[in-house]
């Protein structure tokens, strides 16, 4: 792994409107932490890892996400609440207010790479304001060899300004911050935020439009590892559901946690080259390979320490979303290059609060397009102001704020994938169990293992071959039994001990789940029409 120092390359940023900047071009994590700390924007955590609070948003803000509506993208982009369109007068407006505002400055620039798969990389140059933004691009994206820097034209720029601040009714945004892509110009601008996830998501957002349109490769918003026979397992799933979590699996190497394509040669390539998790509750016994990852290189965001630097991972002082991000290989268990062939299970995560859906089941193609279109969690009481009881949440392929073309066109090319290789499309309910949050527990972590382990090896089909259960409203198949889990567990109406309480909620999701899917009936075949659940 290549870890820099500064390197003899010079470069400049005038072609990109920025002036007489004293440019820090690809520096080592090393040096970006001291002068993040040196600057007193941060400060070294007892593990050695940077600890940065990102200010005002400790999150995306996805109603300040905005696409430029120009010839390629006007008719291909689904355009409404979650792509919003901005004219390209008001970004060129904007853009060249901020490069004037990163004019003369000290900035941050660092020349990496996405996609592990060589057929599909795409050199990207980013552009930060703050050391420990392009720290964060060094952890995240792939990290080119000097040799490739010498030659390295970058087809993309990020350029990324947490400290300007926009005005509405000047520049066309809702607020001060804003984060925008431009498909003609090839440009990610940020501004008035310092949370870290909008580089990240930025580019990812982009490939999620190139891939489909130009590349014919699904774009996927998930996590893949693989295990010794070859096999490939991608899990689906929200913040909170287990993605990171569930996929750090010991008997198998990690592909990558949150971004991959799925190609016609049935591969699965990473997009990213490091893992941003949620730290939120972590601990050494349950999640070992985010616990050690936590060391010098990496970044926390928005943790709470005590006086000796120590983290409170269940401190939420600040925000439930704590995150950190490290370089894939800071993970000992991992695939190189970040490919993986042969997929053989796909899990969809959902991390139910009312404690209906089974812990595990096996989903038809039409449940699967369903569930996928439909991209169901919870959020539960206490997350946000005004939340005394769980809602449910949809997001659209389990990742609508990143996807830019209508969801049923992914849906469409992720059916013909799992028909093509055969997979087993199994969901998994990683909330809560024997009732809703505040009533119910958890779903043990071993539990879910032990579930997702079964479905891999074969042993769960192989156990329940004519045994299923049809769920009486969501029509999944429901396993009676699975190697090292309790059998009382894998029915959710029977942790209960309440029949008309677990009806009448069900009922309650059910509804919502069919509420929600209206927007996209008129774009669904009936297959996945029927696959809606049953309502009293």
């Amino acid at each position: 792994m290549v870890d820099y120092t500064q390197t003899s390359k010079s470069i400049s940023l005038e072609q990109y409107g920025i002036k007489n900047a004293q440019i820090n071009y690809q520096l080592s994590q090393n040096q970006l932490q001291e002068i993040t700390i040196s600057h007193k924007l941060g400060v070294e955590a007892s593990s050695g890892a940077l600890a940065v609070n990102t200010g005002e948003f400790t999150g995306r803000s996805p109603k300040d996400r905005f696409i430029v509506k120009d010839d390629i993208t006007k008719d291909r982009i689904w355009w409404g609440n979650i792509n919003i369109p901005f004219s390209s007068d008001a970004f060129e407006k904007l853009y060249s207010k901020v490069v004037d505002y990163l004019s003369n400055k000290e900035v941050f620039v660092r020349d990496c790479y996405v996609c592990a798969d060589q057929n599909y990389r795409t050199n990207i140059r980013v552009i930060n304001e703050l050391p420990w933004s392009n720290m964060f691009a060094y952890n995240m994206f792939m990290r080119p060899t000097e040799e490739e820097l010498e030659t390295f034209k970058p087809e993309w720029v990020i350029v990324n300004a947490p400290g300007f601040m926009a005005i509405p009714n000047e520049d066309g945004t809702r607020q001060h911050n804003f984060a925008i892509l431009d498909f003609t110009r090839k440009i990610a601008l940020i501004g008035g935020t310092g949370y870290t996830g909008e580089i990240k998501k930025g580019i990812f957002s982009a490939l999620n439009f190139i891939l489909p349109v130009f590349k014919n490769t699904l774009p996927m918003h998930c996590s893949a590892n693989v295990g010794v026979d070859g096999d490939t397992a991608i899990f689906f799933g929200l913040s909170g559901t287990g993605k990171t979590t569930l996929s750090a699996d010991p008997e198998r190497k990690l592909i990558g946690d949150d971004e991959h394509g799925w190609t016609n040669e049935n591969t699965v390539f990473n997009f990213e080259g490091g893992c941003y998790a949620k730290v939120i509750d972590l601990s050494e016994v349950n999640e070992p390979d985010i616990y050690h990852a936590i060391k010098k290189g990496a970044i926390l965001e928005n943790v709470i320490m005590d006086e000796n630097a120590v983290v409170d991972f269940e401190d939420t002082t600040i925000t439930q979303n704590t995150r950190v991000s490290y370089p894939i290989h800071y993970i000992d268990n991992i695939q190189v290059p970040s490919i993986g062939k042969n997929p053989k299970n796909i899990f969809f995560l959902t991390a139910d609060a009312f404690g209906v859906l089974p812990p595990i089941s096996k989903l038809t193609p039409g449940q699967a397009a369903y569930h996928f279109i439909s991209g169901y969690t919870a959020k539960v009481a206490g997350t946000e102001a005004g939340i005394d009881e769980p809602v449910p949440s949809f997001s659209a392929c389990f990742g609508a704020p990143f996807m830019p073309l209508h969801p049923t066109k992914y849906a469409e090319m992720l059916s013909k994938k799992m028909q093509d290789a055969n997979v087993n499309v199994w969901l998994v309910n990683t909330g809560w169990t024997g009732g809703p949050y505040g009533i119910g527990r958890r779903m043990k972590l071993k539990y879910t293992r032990a579930m997702i382990t079964a479905a891999m090896n074969g042993s769960l089909e192989e156990a329940n071959r004519d045994n299923y259960h049809i769920h009486s409203v969501f029509g999944v198949a429901q396993p009676r039994t699975c190697p090292n889990v309790p059998t009382e567990v894998l029915s959710p109406r029977s942790t209960w001990n309440n029949d008309k309480g677990y009806y009448d909620t069900a009922d309650k999701l059910a509804r919502a789940f069919r509420e929600n899917f209206k927007q996209f009936e008129e774009f669904a075949n009936d297959e996945i029409i029927i696959a809606a659940p049953n309502v009293r």
